[in-house]
């Protein structure tokens, strides 16, 4: 019923001046277009070409917890720590609560009105006043009684508004699973990056033990008379300016492992991860897909979708404000100047029904409809870019792994080379051969191609990490609650109204106080929901 060819045949229903019981009969009507969202062409397969191992068949879908490729159990905890304690994160599970509450609130405009209304005084007249009405100069007035109240939802307005609601919902879901995996995403390469600064730490250690070596041979050669005192100067340099570097590395890793003391919700200066010289994380066989699975993996792409569904209601909203509101209101009770209230006598009540129309506003209401509209193309417009970006991400990362992959291999072959070359120009050095200005440069040679292969290796498992995230990172729509689970409470419950139950697989705060303590001695209790997505009910992300 949302098709045009209504409108004419609404306007005639609504001035024709029919009864409400005959109003009654639209109250299905809605006014919002039919909404589908848009239907891309997107191409068959990825461009780039990442180099993976061979995947099992059962491996067609990225695991929930997706850091587990890496294969190191230090950073398996320090991600299951983040996901129950950061803060950021916690901060947008809660305002998915606050958006379910706006659903209820919405709600509650499809529903009647009742209350009650009682009250007492004591008045007394001034002797004096002008036409004084000629009785006693006090009185006391008690009553009581019963109010309801209700508007028929003729054109979907209210109906609309609520869908606008459950759907603000569903995409403060897809937030927070994509603040989720933003923040499992930066945790990891953070992680990553300390462990490259620790490997480039064991070769600057290394390296220093062969340079002081070094600097001891020289010695030993200027004592001898068998080199000059420009030899030693320059052994002397290389020691001290890897020193340096090594500082400069420590300070790096004190930086980055403050960061993930934050992510993990505790105070840097009570957190430490022990170093450890080598930088051992698996290859990961990632599962690709095709680009059109993307649209269903991305929780941004799905947050970006609700938004244009709700505009796209937006526009029903917007049309039913041409048309008459009727109210329907009635109230009863007793009212007396006396405490003889249960009387027949003293009984009042009233009801009735109001109607208003828009005659002539200055063109108010069209600016509204032609503003949803606009609304809602700059939405479609948003949705297509957000798909767009997710396309380059994905490029992007397959080109980076396959390239970075291929980089490792070569800089491997490199230090082979640059170790060979500093071992056999001390050894001529120390014959006398080889002026000492070969083995400094030989030296510098096979330091940079070892930091290079750490930086590059670090770069590389970083890409996955991108490249994971830019593919969802194991999540999908069907993880969304469906609408009408993003309502909270029935309509008689007035218990548990602190913690709703979880939806969609996230859950409020249960117990604040371990979050007070930042030195990460207790953990902290969240909606069990909230750690398992992948248990959820699949749910449909179809508007309804």
């Amino acid at each position: 019923m949302i098709v045009r060819s209504i409108v004419p045949s609404l306007r005639r229903t609504a001035l024709s001046g029919g009864t409400v019981l005959s109003l009654a009969a639209l109250s299905a009507c809605d006014l919002a277009p039919a909404y589908h969202p848009p239907t891309f062409i997107v191409p068959a397969s990825w461009h780039g070409q990442g180099v993976f191992a061979t995947a099992t068949p059962a491996d067609t879908q990225i695991p929930a917890k997706w850091w587990t490729l890496l294969h190191d159990p230090q950073l398996d905890a320090l991600e299951d720590k983040a996901t129950a304690a950061n803060a950021d994160l916690q901060a947008a599970a809660e305002r998915f609560v606050q958006a379910r509450a706006m659903v209820m609130q919405a709600r509650a405009d499809l529903l009647p009105h009742f209350g009650l209304a009682f009250g007492a005084s004591d008045n007394k007249q001034s002797a004096d006043r002008l036409f004084r009405y000629k009785g006693a100069l006090t009185q006391t007035d008690e009553f009581y009684g019963g109010l309801a109240s209700w508007e028929p939802d003729f054109w979907s307005e209210i109906r609309n508004q609520v869908r606008v609601a459950k759907y603000s919902a569903q995409q403060k879901a897809a937030d927070y699973a994509s603040a989720r995996l933003s923040l499992q995403a930066e945790l990891a390469s953070d992680y990553i990056a300390l462990r490259g600064y620790d490997a480039q730490d064991a070769i600057y250690r290394k390296s220093i033990a062969y340079y002081q070596k070094a600097v001891s041979v020289t010695q030993t050669q200027l004592a001898n008379q068998a080199a000059p005192r420009l030899d030693l100067a320059r052994a002397q340099n290389r020691l001290y300016v890897t020193q340096a570097a090594e500082l400069d590395i420590l300070a790096q890793r004190e930086v980055t492992e403050h960061a993930i003391a934050v992510l993990t919700n505790s105070a840097p200066s009570g957190f430490h991860i022990a170093p450890s010289d080598r930088l051992d994380f698996a290859r990961a066989a990632i599962p690709t897909g095709v680009p059109s699975d993307l649209l269903q993996r991305r929780p941004d792409i799905a947050s970006s979708e609700r938004e244009m569904a709700q505009a796209n209601r937006m526009i029903g909203v917007a049309r039913a404000a041409f048309y008459p509101h009727i109210a329907l209101s009635a109230n009863g009770g007793f009212d007396a100047n006396g405490f003889d209230l249960a009387n027949l006598a003293n009984s009042m009540w009233s009801y009735g029904a109001s109607a208003s129309m828009p005659i002539f506003e200055g063109g108010l209401r069209r600016a509204a409809l032609q503003s949803s509209w606009a609304g809602y193309r700059e939405m479609r417009d948003h949705y297509r870019a957000t798909v767009l970006s997710a396309f380059r991400e994905v490029e992007d990362g397959l080109s980076r792994t396959s390239r970075l992959w291929a980089e490792t291999d070569r800089l491997k072959a490199a230090v082979s080379a640059a170790l060979d070359m500093q071992n056999m120009t001390m050894t001529l050095y120390k014959g006398g051969l080889s002026p000492y200005l070969d083995a400094i440069i030989a030296q510098e040679a096979a330091l940079d191609a070892q930091i290079s292969q750490v930086q590059v290796a670090t770069r590389y498992f970083q890409a996955q990490v991108g490249l994971i995230r830019a593919l969802g990172g194991g999540w999908n729509d069907r993880l969304l609650p469906t609408p009408d689970q993003t309502m909270s409470f029935s309509i008689l419950q007035y218990d548990g109204l602190r913690h709703p139950a979880p939806a969609g697989g996230i859950a409020g705060v249960r117990d604040e106080t371990p979050y007070d303590d930042l030195a990460g001695s207790a953990a902290p209790k969240v909606g069990t929901a909230a750690m398992a997505p992948a248990a959820m009910t699949p749910a449909t992300m179809t508007a309804h």
